[in-house]
């Protein structure tokens, strides 16, 4: 099922220039400290981690801080950024390498966490090769949700846990009122709460868990609003008018954003932000069709 007509192209090339993404940073810094509080309410010991959407990498430390044993993965569709992440960080090893040799008389010491391009809705990783999915404010940029959890499903062993955040369809809800009468879509149509935990039940995910907040955040200017939003991943619709907006609408467009600002006099953005997680549950027939069933010692 596709949720809304997204150019995987466009996804790539919006976030290839991690410059024009580092406003909007502290959001998924923000969501990713939520995420982390509710995995920690989760008993969880994982040998293998991948983190899905991983962008510049931030989430790959916070994951490895949680679990120092487990072996990290990030993956993301931007083969560009990756590569421009991965030069960045040599170039920062090299550096501690050098000072460390200096001043303590020994090498440093390699990281667990890997880097890796590819889409996350038909990964290069084996079956089962995962405990924990992770990811953070990426599911909404795949056009098939539905095709990504069943991916996600494949990757992870049996009791393995799925923890993702996205947006929901109240997001950037006054950019949409701002544009009215406007014929073509300026923000995705995100989905809804209960729609992900329907895809995750018929993708084979047992007792889904899902909750979700409204973050808004406020600006001074509408110039100030626009740089943000630009900066959490722009319009990759098939849909979107590709021609300049005309100067009369992106007017008319500014203006109703300015009106919009509350008591305190600043203009505010709505972000929903959906959060699911769910297990991989025992599977209840083998690969030549014949039940399987778990018997579980209670004597101790």
């Amino acid at each position: 099922m596709q949720s809304a007509p997204i150019e995987l192209a466009s996804v790539r090339a919006a976030f290839n220039r991690p410059e024009r993404r580092a406003p909007a940073d502290f959001v998924y810094r923000e969501i990713a400290a939520r995420m982390l509080e509710r995995l920690q309410l989760v008993r969880l010991d994982p040998a293998h981690v991948l983190d899905a959407g991983c962008g510049r990498g931030a989430d790959l430390g916070v994951l490895q801080n949680n679990y120092p044993k487990a072996h990290v993965l990030g993956l993301d569709g931007s083969h560009q950024l990756l590569s421009r992440v991965l030069k960045e960080r040599a170039a920062a090893d090299s550096s501690l390498q050098r000072l460390m040799s200096k001043w303590l008389f020994s090498k440093g010491t390699s990281s667990n966490s890997q880097m890796v391009t590819g889409n996350f809705g038909a990964t290069p990783f084996a079956d089962q090769s995962m405990d924990l999915v992770w990811s953070n404010l990426a599911l909404h940029w795949h056009p098939e949700p539905d095709q990504v959890f069943k991916e996600w499903r494949r990757l992870l062993r049996t009791n393995g846990l799925l923890m993702f955040s996205s947006f929901g369809p109240d997001s950037l809800k006054e950019i949409r009122t701002a544009f009215d009468g406007s014929l073509t879509p300026h923000t995705l149509p995100f989905v809804d709460m209960h729609d992900f935990g329907d895809m995750l039940v018929n993708a084979g995910f047992s007792t889904p868990v899902m909750d979700m907040e409204v973050i808004t955040l406020t600006y001074e200017t509408v110039d100030q609003l626009l740089t943000e939003v630009r900066a959490l991943g722009g319009n990759p619709l098939a849909t979107r008018n590709k021609s300049l907006t005309g100067k009369l609408q992106w007017n008319q467009m500014r203006t109703r954003l300015d009106g919009m600002r509350a008591a305190d006099g600043r203009i505010p953005l709505t972000l929903e932000i959906i959060y699911g997680h769910a297990f991989k549950p025992m599977p209840k027939t083998n690969k030549s069709g014949e039940s399987v069933i778990q018997f579980i010692d209670r004597r101790n």
